[in-house]
């Protein structure tokens, strides 16, 4: 995608918590969510410095209409406005970027506090996708559990490797993940247990949200399947490592994974992260032609791990770049129609967790302790897996000409529910 008059970075907000430096939300950015205050109805707006734009109100005064005749923003979630296509989420951004622009913007607009806002999902998640697209983390994983000289399954070079996850469980910033019941056995063991996982684990992960989809039987070119995402996400894979190491072979993750996947509550448009595009790690292996990019999409999107232990501050245990991905959004879901997959409006596409090269960029504490050889230090502690009462706050943010960032995306652990 071209850049355009969005991405000027001189371009200045009359609302001043917008220009404040380190501001995740300058008028560059604006991102999509959806919201409630008092009155407790679900709107659809847009994030500017420390205020939150009500698009929905603007649509019902007639001052924004992505599609004149019919109401797009007053369902309490985008999938409507996402539905219509790039043309149109292109318009309606430089529509509300020219309203907030300090030159020619309208200073009676809707705005509500973000602090005294509640934030929900913004999407209807159609369905949910992870995949595995991390080099160094499928290596690390990799040589955990097969040895160095086995790390990478003989496919994972050859294509993105993913599973279909549960959307059912595809929840907010800010809600409380219980701990998952699952079957455990240990190595020794002569049959599984019932039980708590006892290996509870985050994943540091970037997730695209589809906004058009594909006719089933109709597979999509990298190029197509940029066009179809509408924005970005953090994402928390939450992970039950001792139930996923007994029930993955034969069929990969199932119970493991299905209870709890936390989004951020702020959808980046992919148009506004078109300044920070950046070209994707050397291939080990030439890619089949249909995997192939004629333009680079990955993303240069700083990324960072918080774990806060309950009444204890939090740490930051590990740093890394969405850079990294060594397959991007547009080749997992040009991969996933291949085919003939229907892709729909609200899917959402998981990266897999997101590793760097060095020890310290590891995006899960499964990598980060060596599957709980070396416990990470934190607040009052060490943590080799998760416990109740800790917090996971992920943060992402792209540093240019300016600053584009994501909001955090947290959950904390509850206790686990009594077995029935």
């Amino acid at each position: 995608m071209s850049l355009n008059a969005t991405h000027d970075p001189g371009r200045r907000s009359w609302i001043d918590s917008a220009n404040a430096p380190g501001c995740d939300y300058p008028i560059q950015n604006l991102p999509w969510g959806v919201f409630s205050d008092s009155d407790g109805t679900r709107r659809v707006g847009v994030a500017i410095g420390d205020l939150i734009l009500d698009v929905t109100a603007l649509e019902a005064a007639g001052i924004v209409e992505p599609a004149p005749g019919r109401r797009v923003f007053g369902e309490g979630f985008l999938n409507p406005f996402m539905a219509l296509g790039p043309a149109v989420w292109s318009a309606t951004r430089a529509a509300l970027a020219d309203l907030l622009d300090a030159r020619t913007g309208d200073r009676a607009l809707p705005l509500v506090a973000q602090k005294g806002a509640t934030m929900h999902l913004p999407i209807f998640a159609r369905s949910y996708t992870d995949f595995y697209a991390s080099r160094e983390h499928a290596t690390n994983v990799g040589t955990m559990f097969r040895g160095a000289d086995n790390a990478l399954p003989p496919n994972w070079l050859h294509m993105p490797i993913g599973y279909n996850g549960r959307a059912s469980t595809v929840v907010v910033s800010g809600t409380g993940i219980r701990r998952p019941l699952g079957q455990l056995k240990a190595a020794d063991d002569p049959v599984p247990r019932l039980g708590p996982s006892q290996k509870l684990d985050f994943e540091l992960e970037l997730g695209a949200i589809l906004g058009t989809g594909n006719a089933m039987g109709a597979p999509v070119t990298t190029v197509q399947a940029w066009e179809m995402i509408f924005g970005f996400v953090l994402l928390n894979d939450w992970s039950a490592r001792d139930v996923q190491v007994w029930e993955y072979q034969p069929l990969g993750p199932f119970q493991s994974k299905a209870f709890g996947t936390t989004i951020s509550p702020w959808v980046v448009t992919r148009e506004a992260l078109a300044p920070f595009v950046v070209a994707p790690p050397e291939r080990a292996l030439p890619l089949l032609p249909y995997l192939h990019e004629t333009a680079p999409h990955n993303l240069d999107l700083a990324l960072e791990i918080d774990l806060a232990p309950q009444g204890q501050g939090p740490t930051t245990i590990a740093r890394t770049n969405a850079r990294h991905l060594y397959y991007s959004a547009a080749q997992q879901i040009a991969h996933h129609a291949i085919s003939g997959c229907a892709m729909e409006t609200g899917d959402l596409i998981g990266s897999g967790t997101i590793s760097g090269p060095t020890p310290d960029s590891r995006g899960a504490l499964l990598e980060l302790t060596w599957n709980g050889r070396d416990p990470v230090t934190v607040a009052g502690g060490t943590r080799s897996f998760l416990q109740d009462g800790d917090s996971v706050t992920l943060r992402g943010w792209c540093e240019g000409a300016y600053r584009l960032g994501f909001g955090p995306c947290e959950g904390t652990i509850l206790p686990a529910p009594e077995a029935p």
